[in-house]
C-alpha cells in the first residue's frame, strides 16, 4: 500500500500537534485491530502495521496464534492455518497481510474513532506534561461550567481544564460560568482517561502566591513566609521574616496605605489576614501568633505544649469566635496552646517563670 499523503499528513501531525509518528502508527494500529472485529466477525488478530518512510509504504498483517480444536478470539485452528501455511503448526503465530481498503463502511468508522480518540488522549497527555512543572502555582481561569458541586476551570489559554472539587471551594464564594479567578494548582494527574488538573480556592498556597504577587521583597526573597494558616473564606494567619534586618517585612506586605494586602484581602472575598513577624524563640511566636490580642506571658509546659496568658478583658479575642484565633495560631506554630486569662493564671500561679513577649 503506498500513500505520499499519508506521510506528508503524518509529518504534519508530528509538527503542529507534537505527535510522533510511532504514536500515530500505534494508534492506527489498534483502530484497524478494532475494525477487523467488525470485519472478520470474530477472526480477528493483533494488526500489525510495517511502516517503510523510504518507499512510502505501509503494509498491514494480521496475527493469529495457530492452536489446535476450536479457536478463539486471535487464534486460527490448525486445519485453517495448513490451508494457508503448509508448515504451520500449533503455536505458530500465522501473518497475512490485508489491504484496508477493504473494510466495510462500519470498519472504516471504527478504525476513523479509535485514531481521533487517541489523537485527543495524545495532545491531553502532551499538555498535561507542559502544565506538571504548573503545581504549586496561582493561574488565571475562567468558569467554564459548574456541575453538580464540582467547578471546571479553563486555564490558561483554554488549553487545559482544571476541577475545582467542592472542598476546594471557598464556603459563600459563588461561582457563575464565565466569572474569571485566580486558582492555586494543587495537582496534576495524567493517565488515560482520568487526567486532570486539580485547582483549588481554599488551600493556603493561594495566599502565598498571592502576596508573592503584590510584594516584590517576596519574590526577591528578601522576605521570606515561614508558614500560613487558614481557615477559608474567614480568616488567614500568615508568618513572616525579614532575611536582611533593614527590610520592615510587615510594612511591605502592608503597603502604603495597606494597598498589598488589601488586593490580596480583595481577591479573596474579604478574609481577614494577620501579618505576624516569625520569631525563632517559640514562646515569642505563639505571642505574635494570638495577634490581635495583647499576651502578657507565654509559659512552656512540656514539648510543643505552652500556656499563654492574656488580660481579662482580651480573652475573648485570644480565643476568636468558635476558637478559630487560637486555632489558628496553634496551626501557624506548630504548638498546642492553652489560653488563659489573668486572672485565672492567678490562680493557677502561672506568670512567675514565664517568658514576657518582647516588644518590637
Amino acid at each position: 500500500m503506498v500513500n505520499k499523503d499519508f506521510f506528508s499528513a503524518l509529518a504534519d501531525l508530528e509538527h503542529e500537534k507534537g505527535i510522533s509518528g510511532e504514536i500515530f502508527i500505534e494508534a492506527l494500529s489498534n483502530a484497524l485491530a478494532s475494525a477487523c472485529k467488525k470485519q472478520f466477525m470474530g477472526e480477528s488478530g493483533n494488526v500489525e502495521v510495517r511502516l517503510n518512510p523510504e518507499k512510502n509504504t505501509l503494509r498491514f498483517f494480521l496475527l493469529r496464534t495457530v492452536v489446535e480444536g476450536e479457536p478463539e478470539e486471535g487464534e486460527i485452528s490448525l486445519e485453517d492455518a495448513v490451508a494457508k501455511k503448509k508448515s504451520a503448526k500449533v503455536g505458530d503465530v500465522l501473518s497475512e497481510e490485508f489491504i484496508p481498503k477493504d473494510f466495510g463502511r462500519i470498519a472504516a468508522q471504527t478504525a476513523k474513532q479509535v485514531i481521533l480518540q487517541k489523537l485527543h488522549e495524545t495532545e491531553r497527555d502532551n499538555t498535561l506534561s507542559e502544565f506538571s512543572d504548573k503545581e504549586g502555582e496561582l493561574m488565571s481561569g475562567l468558569v467554564r461550567k459548574i456541575d453538580l458541586k464540582n467547578v471546571y476551570v479553563e486555564l490558561g489559554k483554554g488549553q487545559i481544564e482544571g476541577l475545582m472539587l467542592p472542598q476546594d471551594q471557598v464556603p459563600g464564594e459563588k461561582y457563575e460560568p464565565g466569572d474569571r479567578i485566580k486558582v492555586y494548582v494543587k495537582k496534576v494527574r495524567s493517565g488515560g482517561r482520568n487526567a486532570q488538573v486539580l485547582v483549588s480556592r481554599t488551600a493556603p498556597g493561594l495566599v502565598k502566591r498571592l502576596f508573592e504577587d503584590e510584594v516584590p521583597e517576596i519574590k526577591q526573597g528578601s522576605v521570606v513566609i515561614k508558614s500560613i494558616s487558614r481557615e477559608p473564606g474567614h480568616r488567614t494567619k500568615m508568618a513572616i521574616f525579614a532575611e536582611d534586618a533593614k527590610v520592615d517585612a510587615v510594612g511591605a506586605c502592608v503597603g502604603n496605605k495597606g494597598a498589598r494586602v488589601n488586593a490580596v484581602v480583595q481577591e479573596l472575598g474579604g478574609e481577614k489576614i494577620d501579618i505576624i513577624l516569625w520569631s525563632e524563640n517559640p514562646l515569642e511566636f505563639i505571642a505574635k501568633a494570638l495577634s490581635p490580642a495583647t499576651v502578657l506571658s507565654v509559659t512552656q509546659l512540656s514539648e510543643k505544649s505552652a500556656i499563654a496568658v492574656v488580660p481579662d478583658d482580651k480573652l475573648s479575642l485570644a480565643i476568636g469566635r468558635d476558637g478559630q484565633n487560637a486555632r489558628l495560631a496553634a496551626r501557624l506554630t506548630g504548638w498546642k496552646i492553652d489560653v488563659k486569662s489573668e486572672s485565672a493564671a492567678a490562680k493557677l500561679n502561672l506568670g512567675a517563670e514565664a517568658e514576657e513577649p518582647t516588644e518590637e
